[in-house]
């Protein structure tokens, strides 16, 4: 379909282009299992099959329990995903995790569209979730090691995006199938489509290619310099790439061994201090409060704003779709205006919404206003939405894969995707209680915590658009406090331009120059140990190095290894 050769004869944009697609249509999958089932908790034939969860008859807390219980056990499974991923992503690479994750969504998916119990529809959803967990931690890091600084941004912004589709797609489907009431095809199409988008993902993912860095911590160094060439359609001696091999392979030679207990330990590269950054931004998308519209909009729409259920379900669809139009904003200012900007922005349209919200839903408990309480509630709904999807939809899952180093990204990566999930399932699972218990003073601690959020933003997370990946770890390198990165970041000169072109040649900057007089400076200890006969050492030494000779570590066509930007 693509033509012959390697990654269906694609190279440069286009091939970067069909990464981004792939990737893409992973968190669409992951945006169409958030969004599906928040059409059909309130489907009559739904509810007539688990009257267990049905929360329009019944509004006892422990109704509503069971429903959060039902519905966030995705999520739980998700954050089982996760974890898993610490242990076995860089055995598996990148690529590979993503098939085995996409393979045990299907299963899931068959479990939940054939379910005739609660049990059965519950395990479906925990086995869904676990898929979706070892993808959706490991996308992201495979869209950012297979991308250039200058587009990496935009391209996971636009994975981003997809997860909105998806949601919309869920959204809109819910609402068609409802017209086959009371069949139960309703709410088991919606439910089984979500298997179409994974046999995609099994069909492509395997051609498309490995992340270069983890290639190249894999030993795999010429398959790491041809997928640098194809991604950046030149030839494998060209400078520009075998400057980007030169920047990965000493990065890699750097950390090239680590154990699970670095992800808690400071070093010179701060570890412990970028995993916190990455675990804190997930922990802070999630509890922003997005889910409780995103699982429960035509449930809210239909309980709590008082409209009747197909209205509600339209109106669902249409916040879906509003979020996804919103969600391309982030596409074409991400790179001009930096990660920071965009989430403290729109952390003020989130808290703004949250307050009206609060607001409104306290003049309709009083009955006071009539329906103009409703109907400010339902645009503020959509408010909410667009400013979340402008600065944190996409942002927090780019972020993880850039603040932490290559040596421990794929757990890293793992564990912070598991606080996203463990997260989502805190806020799904007492979304339902909370609604009816507290009422509108739910909203005001959502608004309260996204005030929380706005100074931790400003002072702890340092700006990285337009940065390499191996930037990044030069920046820790040099921040000696946890108040610090924000300002190394802002006085640190940029290797690559807007365009992506070459600004600082990596062989003249001081990370290289350093590394070579370290390596230098090991030679000659290792010199003066073999004189005294300790051969030992000196191989020891050598290895760290990155070969046998002055000549491995200094030239990047023999012997060193690398990782794209």
């Amino acid at each position: 379909m693509f033509g012959g050769g390697r990654h269906f004869g694609l190279r440069g944009q286009r091939l970067n282009l069909a990464v981004t697609t792939i990737a893409g249509l992973d968190f669409a999958l992951f945006g169409y299992d958030q969004g599906v089932m928040g059409g059909l908790l309130t489907l009559p034939s739904f509810v007539a099959t688990f009257p267990e969860i049905d929360t329009v008859h019944d509004t006892s807390n422990y109704t509503s329990t069971i429903q959060g219980i039902s519905v966030a056990s995705y999520n739980l499974g998700c954050f089982v995903g996760a974890i898993v991923t610490i242990f076995i992503g860089d055995i598996l690479g990148r690529r590979r995790m993503i098939f085995l994750g996409s393979s045990i969504m299907i299963i899931g998916a068959i479990l939940q569209a054939s379910a005739f119990s609660l049990g059965q529809l519950i395990a479906g959803r925990v086995i869904t979730g676990f898929g979706n967990g070892m993808s959706t931690s490991t996308v992201p890091t495979w869209a950012s090691e297979t991308s250039r600084s200058h587009k990496r941004g935009k391209m996971v912004m636009i994975e981003g995006t997809m997860i909105t589709g998806g949601i919309a797609l869920s959204y809109w489907l819910d609402f068609a199938f409802s017209f086959l009431e009371p069949s139960t095809v309703a709410w088991r199409f919606p439910i089984a489509f979500q298997i179409v988008p994974a046999l995609l993902l099994l069909a492509f993912i395997l051609e498309l290619p490995e992340s270069p860095r983890w290639l190249v911590l894999k030993g795999q160094e010429d398959e790491a310099k041809s997928v640098l060439s194809a991604l950046a359609d030149l030839p494998p001696d060209d400078h520009l790439v075998r400057t980007e091999f030169a920047e990965i392979k000493d990065t890699v030679l750097e950390m090239s061994s680590y154990g699970y207990r670095d992800l808690f330990t400071m070093g010179p590269e701060r570890h412990f201090h970028r995993v916190v950054l990455a675990y804190f931004i997930q922990v802070f998308q999630q509890i922003s409060g997005i889910n409780l519209i995103t699982y429960y909009a035509a449930t809210i729409f239909e309980k709590y704003i008082g409209l009747d259920g197909q209205t509600s379900r339209i109106l669902a669809a249409a916040n879906g779709t509003e979020y996804f139009l919103a969600s391309f904003v982030a596409i074409w200012t991400i790179e001009r205006f930096g990660r920071r900007d965009l989430m403290l922005w729109s952390s003020v349209g989130m808290v703004a919404s949250m307050v009206i919200l609060a607001i409104m839903n306290y003049l309709s408990e009083k009955h006071i206003g009539g329906s103009r309480p409703g109907v400010v509630s339902a645009v503020f709904l959509f408010v909410f939405n667009s400013a979340f999807a402008v600065g944190w939809l996409s942002i927090p899952w780019l972020l993880p894969a850039e603040l932490v180093p290559l040596k421990i990204r794929a757990p890293a990566n793992g564990l912070s995707t598991s606080a996203n999930w463990i997260f989502n399932f805190m806020v799904v699972m007492i979304t339902p209680v909370a609604f009816n218990s507290i009422g509108y003073k739910t909203y005001i601690i959502f608004a309260v915590i996204n005030v929380f959020i706005m100074p931790v933003i400003y002072f702890f997370y340092p700006e990285t658009a337009y940065r390499s990946l191996e930037e990044i770890d030069t920046i820790f390198i040099k921040t000696k406090s946890w108040f610090g990165a924000v300002s190394v970041a802002r006085h640190q000169p940029s290797r690559y331009g807007r365009n992506g072109e070459l600004l600082i040649d990596y062989e003249n900057t001081e990370d290289r120059i350093h590394r070579d007089q370290s390596a230098a400076d090991g030679r000659e200890i290792g010199k003066e140990e073999t004189s005294s006969g300790n051969g030992t050492a000196v191989h020891a030494e050598n290895t760290l190095a990155g070969g046998d000779s002055e000549e491995s570590v200094a030239d990047p066509e023999k012997g060193r290894s690398g990782v794209i930007r």
